[in-house]
């Protein structure tokens, strides 16, 4: 088995649908869902972070989180009011 795993749960994850931790029986399919599962996360997400696929020792996947260095402090909206217009709570 092979798994893809979030790294971090941001506040627009734990709203998702989308699980923490998922196996699969190939190692490409467990590829091919970690890169649909980041394109899905870039677009429908605020931009507070940037999400990225790295392989691991054992041939698993973990999807990293990183800040976004042009967020700024409220999501990268530009937004004074400390909130991106998304559900994630930022």
């Amino acid at each position: 088995m092979h798994t893809v795993e979030i790294e971090y749960e941001c506040g627009c994850f734990k709203k998702s649908e989308y699980s923490a931790k998922k196996e699969f029986d190939t190692q490409q399919d467990a590829y091919n869902y970690a890169n649909i599962l980041v394109e899905f996360m870039a677009e429908d997400f605020c931009t507070k972070h940037h999400f990225f696929v790295q392989k691991i020792d054992n041939d698993d996947f973990v999807i990293r989180v990183v800040d976004n260095p042009n967020a700024g402090s409220s999501c990268g909206t530009g937004s004074s009011s400390g909130s991106c217009g998304t559900s994630c709570g930022c």
